[in-house]
């Protein structure tokens, strides 16, 4: 900063009274890959005019987000994921951009990324090798792409986490997968739990590697729809990426339907259905809008209950 004022380098945000510090956001459900393991299910590559993408990012900064994290799908084959991003970080948003890596080789996009810098980018890695890579992805050359464009970030110097994803066609590979990210120098976090579709389907959950399905941690609640919610690619607002019943509409309704979503997020995490009346609820592993999926997905009771477990054991 020397030589140069402050305001030329920072921008001074004004207190929201909405009170929301984060939101994540669906650009597109599109995506170049076909992983079997995917939670959303169909990939329709179907979402708002630029206009109203422009104006959801405007409600969610007078809703006082700081943190947003844009995914998708995959976002950067959006066709408006450029202007977005610029929009989202004039508001002043630190941004994640959640991505499979297969388009960061391409140079308007590392110009944007080093001239407009995202807090951190997230590349989910899919195998150790060509083979297993592809197969997950079910995409001839994915393999090819994400190296490409994982040494084009790297060699950008742009801020990388990696998502090592575990399923059970990579299973083998696991301890590969995270060398590759300790050579690489970048930060990981391993995922091995599979869950059922947005829609309540089981497809997902076949890629599960029953092996390495690991015990979560009791579930003692969240602040889902309270500090932090979801916007899908047409501009409905949600909990969080698992609750979406009871949607708002940000383009129609705009800062003023947010006002309804803490008291649908109390609602959806009421033990009902199959889950009331659990002596068992208060060392649950997922939250109940989660159960609800595996419960409609008739997933084993073992991938998401103490009471699968117990019979397991």
């Amino acid at each position: 900063m020397t030589g140069r004022a402050a305001g030329e380098l920072l921008l001074v945000r004004q207190p929201s009274a909405w009170g929301y510090s984060r939101a994540s956001w669906e650009i597109n459900l599109g995506c170049n890959y076909k992983c079997k393991h995917c939670y959303l299910g169909l990939k329709v590559y179907s979402g708002m005019p630029l206009a109203d993408k422009l104006t959801c990012l405007r409600v969610m900064h007078e809703a006082g987000v700081l943190w947003l994290q844009i995914t998708g799908g995959e976002p950067t084959v959006d066709k408006d994921f450029m202007p977005s991003y610029r929009a989202a970080f004039e508001l002043g948003m630190m941004l994640t951009v959640s991505t499979n890596a297969s388009l960061l080789w391409r140079e308007d996009l590392l110009q944007m990324f080093q001239h407009l810098p995202p807090y951190r980018i997230t590349a989910s890695l899919y195998g150790a090798t060509k083979d297993s890579y592809d197969e997950l992805t079910q995409r001839k050359g994915a393999w090819d792409l994400f190296v490409k464009g994982m040494d084009a970030a790297r060699g950008a110097g742009l801020p990388l986490r990696m998502s090592v994803i575990v399923t059970e066609d990579n299973a083998h590979e696991e301890a590969a997968m995270t060398a590759l990210c300790e050579q690489w120098g970048v930060e990981y976090n391993v995922f091995t739990n599979m869950t059922p579709t947005i829609y309540g389907g089981a497809e997902s959950l076949t890629a599960q590697s029953k092996d390495h399905l690991r015990m979560r941690k009791p579930f003692t609640g969240c602040n889902a729809g309270h500090t932090f919610f979801h916007t899908d690619p047409h501009g409905l607002v949600s909990i969080c990426k698992i609750g979406r019943d009871d949607q708002i509409s940000l383009p129609a309704e705009g800062i003023g339907g947010l006002s309804r979503l803490g008291e649908i997020a109390d609602r959806l995490m009421l033990r009902t259905g199959g889950c009331s009346g659990c002596q068992l609820s208060g060392a649950c592993t997922v939250c109940r809008p989660l159960a609800k999926h595996y419960q409609e997905a008739k997933a084993p009771l073992e991938s998401y209950c103490q009471h699968g477990m117990k019979k397991a054991g």
